[in-house]
């Protein structure tokens, strides 16, 4: 198995749960590593709302024992605010601080913050210098091909992180005016990892043992992020594994497993989330997971009126038989 070392942090294998808001909470985070994930990501929380001591914050901020190691991602513009929050969160238990440069989002980048700070080369060298020089952990920056088509800099800035301290850099293989359409250019990858030498994690349209090994063979990265390949399907980080050592992809999780899986879900939600909230949130999992199943349609309809953990668990038993 393929290993991976950040600064002094050696993951256990090269595959990496990608920080998605919304999605790699505490719950999905430690499904993920049961199921082998070499690392995680947590949601992208705003150097700001920690400044100033937002509330919402600290539930974003919790970290437990059984999912380490793990990568808290920060977003901001402000260097003097990046790596005094840095330094201020330190002492907790992430292994890696990784610094948004990819975020799409309209009122993320109207901000000057995410995936605007490609245009900002000056800018970009001053943040990861600063937060290198505030911390002892390694810092690492996740970034895009891109702003647009017009200006493809992946390899501009990842040079520049590297130039300023970053330990690795993470490349999804799209512009910030792409989102998540189109397809994913991996040549992008290639061409950074080929500019540098500190560790290159490509990312982009990996949802399987086989394009995982087929993005790491055409470009030559040293680990794998997966993103929305992972969204209702914690599995794959076990089957990533077992294609690398087999080349064989194992059988996609029985009715009952996924049932299983489901609530097991919906009960660690609960557990951190409260009841409301728990089941709530579970609603766009039950989506996910359920993707492409027979009557997954009629599911998904029916998922968005539960209310209760029993509700949920009648749900499933009569439409995953």
């Amino acid at each position: 198995m393929k290993k991976l070392k950040i600064g002094n942090v050696e993951l256990s294998n090269p595959y990496i749960l990608a920080p998605m808001a919304g999605v790699t909470d505490l719950p999905f985070r430690l499904l993920c590593k049961e199921q082998g994930a070499g690392l995680l990501c947590m949601e992208m929380i705003s150097a700001k709302a920690i400044q100033y001591h937002n509330k919402n914050t600290k539930a974003l901020l919790e970290i437990h024992p059984e999912e380490e190691p793990v990568s808290l991602q920060l977003f901001g513009s402000d260097p003097e605010v990046m790596s005094e929050v840095a330094k201020q969160i330190e002492e907790l238990p992430f292994a890696i601080l990784d610094i948004n440069m990819g975020c799409p989002v309209p009122k993320i980048v109207k901000n000057g913050e995410g995936s605007a700070l490609m245009n900002q080369p000056k800018l970009v060298h001053e943040i990861v210098e600063k937060t290198v020089k505030a911390i002892q952990k390694p810092v690492t920056v996740k970034i895009r091909k891109g702003f647009n088509d017009e200006s493809i800099n992946a390899v501009e800035i990842a040079k520049i992180i590297e130039d300023a301290g970053g330990a690795a850099v993470a490349v999804h293989g799209r512009t910030r005016e792409q989102y998540y359409s189109g397809k994913a250019d991996w040549d992008i990858i290639r061409q950074v990892k080929d500019a540098v030498s500190i560790p290159v994690i490509g990312n982009g349209d990996v949802t399987s043992g086989e394009s995982a090994l087929a993005m790491m063979q055409k470009t030559g990265c040293d680990g794998v992020m997966i993103g929305r390949g992972a969204q209702g399907n914690p599995w794959l980080f076990s089957e990533l594994r077992e294609y690398e050592k087999t080349g064989q992809m194992p059988a996609r999780p029985s009715h009952e497993e996924l049932k299983e899986m489901m609530l097991r879900h919906a009960r660690l939600q609960m557990q951190y989330k409260g009841d409301y909230l728990g089941i709530r949130e579970m609603r766009k999992h039950v989506a996910w997971y359920t993707t492409g199943l027979p009557n997954s349609a009629k599911l998904r309809g029916e998922i968005n009126a539960v209310e209760s953990y029993e509700e949920l668990e009648d749900l499933l038993k009569k439409r995953l038989t």
